[in-house]
């Protein structure tokens, strides 16, 4: 897996998600929700070894350049109110 670095692209430019082997196909409604999940795991991981949720940010750019925001903003206060169906 390539390193956090290598993946981001330069200060100020990100037009879309680069490609993720994981998900080949056109329809990139699982794509989104696992980077959801990815990064608020990553967030909570970080947390708990005290150590700065600065790699977690490619997740949270992904989702949010890939899912409709209505999405986000259910799964938060899903996530908030312990009703989020997901393993975090």
């Amino acid at each position: 897996m390539l390193d956090v670095d290598s993946q981001k692209p330069p200060k100020g430019k990100w037009s879309t998600p680069p490609f993720d082997p994981r998900f080949p196909n056109q329809n990139q409604t699982r794509n989104c929700y696992q980077n959801f999940l990815d990064y608020h795991r990553c967030v909570k991981r970080m947390n708990r070894r005290g150590k700065s949720t600065q790699p977690c940010e490619y997740y949270f750019r992904v989702f949010h350049s890939l899912c409709p925001m209505s999405w986000v903003r259910r799964w938060t206060e899903q996530i908030q109110n312990g009703t989020f169906a997901g393993k975090i």
